[in-house]
């Protein structure tokens, strides 16, 4: 019994320590940025040895493609899932954007949105690392725009408004409302882009 446990024990402590290193690392990447990632700083912040990490990474590279990931399979699970839940599609419009702004005031990443950090990290850095950010930015968008229409199949929207302006106005209102929250540790940034959301999202229905 000792013999066909044991792998099993070792699998899963590799598992846990694996999510413990990429949760550390996308907090990092929030207020270092994903290049500002290292190794050293890495294994301090875990109290993990450096050798302990190459053990699970291969390159830079890798740990911040899984370090994207990481952050990804957090926002679905804060952000996505639960205003999923959501019957009435414009109403999961509304669900997603409250539960964006709260995982944003809550500080589920310390230095607010991890996508949008990123994105600005390596908008201009071409390779692997920015056409996955760039991927996982589109879909984000392609998820609201379909949101959006299914709203306007209800008639709950107009049918005249352009699904990917409209979504593109949102989602501006968001990012403003993350730049001046983190700019300025003052969470009514937040609320003016929930005001700025509901605004939109109001005149976008049918009179």
């Amino acid at each position: 019994m000792t013999d066909t446990t044991a792998p099993r024990r070792t699998r899963s402590d590799g598992e846990r320590s694996r999510r413990t290193i990429l949760r550390a690392a996308a907090n990092l990447a929030t207020i270092d940025g994903l290049e500002g990632i290292s190794i050293g700083n890495l294994a301090a912040r875990i109290g993990m040895s450096k050798s302990g990490l190459y053990a699970h990474f291969g390159s830079k590279e890798e740990l911040q493609l899984a370090t994207v990931e990481t952050a990804l399979e957090i926002f679905e699970a804060d952000v996505v899932q639960p205003s999923d839940a959501v019957a009435d599609p414009l109403e999961r419009i509304r669900a997603y954007y409250a539960a964006f702004l709260s995982h944003l005031e809550r500080r589920v990443f310390p230095g607010g949105c991890f996508f949008a950090s990123v994105a600005a990290e390596f908008d201009t850095h071409p390779g692997a690392v920015k056409d996955r950010i760039a991927e996982i930015h589109e879909g984000a968008s392609e998820h609201v725009r379909r949101l959006i229409a299914e709203a306007q199949a209800a008639g709950s929207l107009r049918q005249d408004e352009d699904a990917r302006q409209l979504e593109f106005e949102l989602h501006a209102y968001l990012l403003m409302g993350n730049t001046a929250f983190v700019l300025n540790d003052d969470p009514s940034c937040l609320h003016q882009a929930a005001a700025a959301i509901e605004r939109r999202l109001t005149q976008a229905q049918p009179a």
